[in-house]
Parts: structure tokens; C-alpha cells; sequence
């Protein structure tokens, strides 16, 4: 008979693990990224002398794990525009950032109607895992998505609290890098920052992570780009894996 697999050492004095979800639950954000390269790539054709947005590198730099708007305008700015913000109900396009940002959601919810989205199987495994062992989990996101994509993906059912886009508007909480989205998961779990890890796979995560003081934080790296496990650590992840499911041990036979 084949037993449960057992967690990694670095979990074992933890009682909670909260979770990023896009590109560690999700594999999402290689649709983010497209998205906001058919918005920006407009936006710089625009100004004109602009090389393109870079899906890999721009999107790790300077968008992902960050709300919309923050990651649309620390973009624009590392490109010298600075565009007024815009109102909230700006239409799609490229006169302000949140014109820009509204181009972007349109692109990614067109994109997800042509292309479901699934779960990473290493992530899967670690759930269950966690849920076997009685280790409560959370998943946070800034996407206003991401409650509707994981119930499509099926693992709603593994967290005990979602913490989204349209909560942190709710909330005010403010952006990655700083603490509070997390902060406000491990409040919901009952169970507080140090004794949590936090698996992130966005340079701004694992640095809000490190803020919060969480007992672990995970940096996910699946890019193996310049951006990727030496960066990771330098902004606070503690262990870095190229899938979660790396936080299992083999599993051994009863």
C-alpha cells in the first residue's frame, strides 16, 4: 500500500501555507504577460521609438504579482512615459493607465474564453498533501479573476480563504511589495505570519512575504531567466523550487 507524501522539512513547523495564484496554482501567467504585451506594445507604438514589451523580462521586472494599475504604471514609467492615471471608467486604450490596463483586461478575458486554464500538477499534489496532513491554505491573488478561475480549475475546494483582486478594492489593500494581502489571508486562517510560509512565484511577492515576517517564503521560478532563482532570494525566499510539488518527499510504502 502507497502512503500519503510527506512534506519537505522546511513545512513541517508550519501550520498554514498561503499560495500566489497565478503561475503557482494557475498557469496564467503566460496569459497575463501576452495580455499586457498587446496593451503596451500599442501604447509604445503610440509614442513611437520604443522597443516592444518583453513578455519574460519586462512582465517579471515590473508587472507580475503587482495590482493592474501599479504593475501598468511602473511600466510605462521605466519607459519615461508618464501618463495621467485616468478615471476608473476610462475605455480600452492608451491615453492614460487605466486606459491602458482596461486594454489589457479586455485581451485577457478574450483570451480565456478561447483557452481554460489549469492547474500546475506539482501544485495539485501539494494541496492534497497539505489538506492530508491538516495544513490550512489560502490563495491570493491581485487578478479581480482569480476566484472564478480557480473554481474553473477545480481547486477552489483547497483553500479556506481567497483573498482577490475585487477584495483588495474592497479593502484597500495596498500593492505587492507590501505585506497586507498576505497579512489579511493568514487573518482569515487564524493563524499568524510566522507560523505561514508563503509560495510566490513574482519578485514583488516574495518581498512582500519577507515584510510580513512569514515563518517561510517559497520562491517559485519556472522561467529560469535572468530573473530568476539568484533574484528570487536576493528579495527574501528563503527556498527556491522550479515547481511546489518540490515541497513533497517521495512517497514511501506502508
Amino acid at each position: 500500500m502507497t502512503g500519503a507524501p510527506s512534506l519537505a522539512g522546511c513545512l513541517h513547523s508550519l501550520r498554514a501555507v498561503i499560495f500566489d495564484t497565478d503561475g503557482v496554482i494557475i498557469d496564467s501567467a503566460t496569459v497575463h504577460a501576452a495580455a499586457w504585451k498587446g496593451a503596451f506594445d500599442a501604447c509604445l507604438a503610440a509614442v513611437g521609438g520604443q522597443r516592444p514589451f518583453d513578455p519574460v523580462d519586462d512582465y517579471l521586472r515590473h508587472v507580475d504579482g503587482r495590482a493592474r494599475e501599479d504593475g501598468a504604471a511602473a511600466f510605462l514609467r521605466s519607459r519615461g512615459l508618464d501618463l495621467p492615471l485616468g478615471d476608473p471608467d476610462d475605455a480600452p486604450g492608451t491615453a492614460t493607465v487605466r486606459a491602458v490596463a482596461a486594454r489589457k483586461e479586455e485581451l485577457f478575458s478574450e483570451s480565456l474564453r478561447d483557452h481554460p486554464l489549469v492547474p500546475w500538477p506539482g501544485t495539485v499534489r501539494l494541496l492534497a498533501a497539505l489538506r492530508h496532513h491538516g495544513v490550512t491554505s489560502a490563495a491570493v491573488s491581485a487578478s479581480r479573476h482569480a476566484t472564478e478561475l480557480l473554481s474553473a480549475a477545480g481547486v477552489r475546494p483547497f483553500f479556506a480563504a481567497v483573498v482577490d483582486g475585487n477584495e483588495v478594492n474592497r479593502l484597500g489593500l495596498p500593492g505587492k511589495p507590501d505585506p497586507a494581502l498576505f497579512v489579511e489571508a493568514a487573518r482569515r486562517l487564524g493563524v499568524p505570519p510566522q507560523d505561514t510560509a508563503v509560495v510566490e512565484d513574482a519578485l514583488a511577492g516574495v518581498e512582500a512575504g519577507r515584510r510580513g515576517g512569514f515563518g517561510l517564503v517559497v520562491g517559485v521560478d519556472r522561467t529560469a531567466g535572468p530573473y530568476s532563482a539568484t533574484a528570487l532570494r536576493r528579495r527574501g525566499a528563503d527556498v527556491v523550487v522550479a515547481d511546489p510539488g518540490e515541497l513533497l518527499m517521495p512517497e514511501e510504502d506502508g
